[in-house]
């Protein structure tokens, strides 16, 4: 009878644990995501998120799953590690960036006052970043390829939003190994333009700024789908190549890609937009020639931004009749303050004003006025 009292009592610290052991989270709400494929939304309705990223990276064969906690729950829950790739207590206070591609995201959530670390800082062209990183306020951290441990280690920051294209980042496992979890962000891996600016949703969570995120997505979605409506009012679709010649390669979309659906919106006839694949072409420079020697227009000429640069490279571009007759257009002439592309950083989270652009190039009567913001002929 004695030990009555410690059996009472080891049953109901049983029962609590239970209660309080969350590893098998009970979901009651996913959220709706319309066009992104690489990420679900999760919510428990004690308040826990659940962040699943399918497409880490091309071919990835696991999902992660990561687990917010928001901060004030943490004393109270105990989840089992081993069932998350990270449990992050939210919101988050301190962060590092590995893309430039992160940082318009951060600033329409009004979190990018969070931000501690990047690498090479040099590609950043937000002047408000800008601000922050000339202040000291944003340490660079080296190269992405090859992250400083010891710099990121002394910032401490509460995660890393990172990317990789297979996982084998090991800089990543260091950090980790010291209480740094890295969230990989897939958008790169999106095949449409809405897809890719869908991402933001993804980056609310970490900060509790849902409503937000899905007011800016809202803007950017009802001001893509308002410019891809004037392309009813085209009379015909300009024939369009794209891409350029690398080391006897030439490297152009793949019709399913995100780059092919921009030149589908914008009505132009991309003449490679019936090759399956959501990645890169890899054509001989007689494939191309035979196919688009007489289109009209052709974007995104790789890096060159004048038609000498292009001339000086291969004698080959003045056989294409866009050449000739100067109807090449590129993004490699807009350039931020640090001389970091533009197109890089803003265009995958502000897709309405690519889209505007390129109907602007393939269509100049149904926008008149437009003046080009990422795409600029050659000079």
């Amino acid at each position: 009878m004695k030990s009555f009292p410690l059996i009472a009592l080891l049953l109901v610290l049983s029962c609590k644990e239970q209660r309080n052991n969350t590893s098998q989270i009970e979901i009651n709400n996913t959220l709706e995501i319309s066009y992104a494929n690489g990420f679900s939304i999760e919510k428990s309705g004690s308040g826990i998120t659940l962040l699943r990223v399918r497409s880490p990276w091309p071919d990835a064969s696991e999902d992660l799953v990561y687990a917010l906690v928001p901060r004030e729950l943490l004393p109270s829950v105990s989840l089992n590690k081993d069932a998350y790739d990270a449990i992050i207590p939210v919101p988050l206070k301190t962060l590092v960036a590995t893309s430039t591609t992160h940082i318009p995201a951060l600033e329409s959530l009004g979190v990018a006052d969070r931000l501690v670390g990047f690498p090479d800082t040099q590609y950043i062209s937000s002047p408000y970043t800008r601000k922050r990183i000339d202040s000291g306020q944003i340490i660079d951290i080296g190269r992405n390829e090859a992250i400083n441990t010891e710099i990121t280690l002394a910032l401490q920051p509460e995660v890393i939003f990172g990317f990789s294209i297979n996982g084998e980042n090991t800089t990543y496992q260091t950090l980790k190994q010291a209480g740094i979890p890295t969230v990989y962000i897939g958008d790169w891996t999106e095949d449409t333009p809405l897809g890719k600016a869908e991402w933001i949703k993804f980056y609310a969570p970490f900060f509790g700024r849902e409503d937000k995120a899905n007011e800016e997505f809202a803007a950017v979605e009802t001001a893509y789908l308002e410019a891809r409506n004037l392309i009813k009012k085209a009379k015909q679709r300009p024939s369009a190549i794209s891409g350029a010649l690398y080391k006897d390669v030439w490297y152009l979309p793949a019709g399913d890609s995100w780059a092919a659906q921009f030149l589908e919106d914008a009505g132009a006839n991309y003449l490679w937009k019936d090759s399956p694949g959501t990645g890169s072409l890899s054509l001989s420079l007689e494939a191309v020639l035979e196919k688009g020697r007489d289109a009209i227009v052709w974007v995104s000429p790789s890096q060159y931004t004048s038609y000498g640069e292009m001339a000086e490279a291969s004698r080959h571009y003045a056989q294409f009749r866009a050449f000739r007759e100067k109807r090449v257009y590129t993004f490699a002439r807009t350039k931020g303050l640090s001389g970091g592309l533009l197109y890089y950083e803003l265009a995958p989270a502000n897709p309405h004003e690519v889209l505007l652009d390129l109907i602007a190039i393939f269509h100049p009567e149904l926008l008149p006025e437009r003046e080009l913001y990422f795409f600029k002929p050659l000079e």
